[in-house]
């Protein structure tokens, strides 16, 4: 406030080095949000009119949203069970003369398969765009997320692993071509805003926001041990628990948290979301509803397969709470009420 140098200014640029160098990536460009992340990488990329792009049915709205407002269709392929993030073992048979990407999300804080994402992606010469916005920090085989596709797609929203006072996003990649058109396309499609080569549009990352987001950096490896603490003491403290299916940490990965997110058999989620809530503790589904049962995509997307394994989990899933600030005391709290729920 100070400098008053509101727009573009330093913090920016050195968020935007701080993101390239932690994450393994040539370059990083801030944006004014997660959601611009993915649409501005799939502009750059030149995804349009006529293409299609394979993606999970769950995830948040965004993830499709920015498939869909550049023209192309999204395709939707089904999740593996114990992960939640998209299976590889179902993208290849969704891919046709069309499709022009992948978007992989790494839903919940875990790296999705993307030795075996990257592979399809090479046979059939596609993009692959990671939508990492829950998953700053966390590695998949000694890669972070968002150094191994295309390009990467973070978010700054104030509940992510990385948060902001407000809206941001940073699109991460390794081609310096790339993240030159993704910093014109920000600042409406031009070097010089007074006559410019692209149509782009308004969406650049506040200095202000920066300025927290690299104070709130120094301490992101310490918050995600920490994420990854209390993890481990609810997979501790629940593994007796029949009703429940813990989240599964894949070989190689590095997960981080962003939620911890349990699957609830024999239809007593709502019960036991209901009787935490009365005892203080706040829970949260993500998701109810999966992309391809949103009436705005009646008609607008294509869905391979039935989705069943995206359809069981919106019925089942529950994320307990997990944040750095949590205590121990906290942890044994939650912990206390599920063990006792169940006996």
């Amino acid at each position: 406030m100070t400098s008053q140098y509101f727009i573009n200014g330093p913090e920016v640029k050195q968020l935007e080095a701080a993101v390239a160098e932690y994450s393994g990536c040539a370059a990083a460009v801030g944006v004014s949000s997660g959601t611009d992340a993915l649409l501005c990488s799939l502009m750059t990329l030149g995804v349009g009119c006529g293409d299609e792009v394979i993606t999970t049915p769950y995830t948040f709205f965004a993830t499709a949203g920015s498939i869909w407002r550049t023209g192309a269709k999204p395709v939707f392929v089904d999740i593996e069970p114990d992960t939640f993030n998209i299976d590889p073992a179902k993208i290849e048979a969704a891919v046709t003369d069309k499709t022009k990407a992948i978007m992989p999300v790494h839903l919940f804080g875990q790296v999705a398969d993307m030795d075996a994402i990257m592979a399809i992606a090479d046979k059939h010469k596609l993009l692959v765009i990671e939508d990492a916005a829950q998953a700053i920090g966390a590695s998949y085989n000694s890669r972070k997320a968002g150094s191994i596709g295309t390009v990467g797609c973070f978010s700054f929203f104030p509940s992510k692993n990385l948060g902001g006072f407000g809206d941001g996003g940073m699109v991460s990649t390794n081609d310096d071509k790339t993240a030159e058109l993704v910093r014109m396309l920000i600042k409406h499609g031009g070097k010089d805003k007074y006559n410019v080569d692209h149509i782009g549009y308004n969406a650049r990352l506040d200095t202000l926001q920066a300025a927290v987001l690299l104070v709130k950096f120094r301490y992101l490896d310490e918050f995600n041990a920490k994420r990854r603490e209390i993890a481990g003491a609810y997979i501790r403290g629940l593994s007796g628990v029949k009703e429940l299916v813990l989240p599964l940490e894949i070989l190689g990965a590095d997960h981080v948290y962003h939620q911890f997110t349990v699957r609830v058999t024999d239809s007593k989620r709502d019960i036991l979301q209901k009787a935490l809530k009365e005892v203080g503790i706040s829970t949260m589904v993500y998701y109810p509803v999966p992309l391809h049962k949103m009436k705005v995509f009646d008609g607008t997307c294509e869905v391979y397969g039935d989705l069943s394994n995206s359809l069981t989990a919106s019925k089942e899933v529950l994320s307990l709470p997990v944040e750095p600030l949590q205590t121990e005391g906290d942890t044994t709290y939650i912990l206390e009420h599920l063990n006792k729920l169940w006996c």
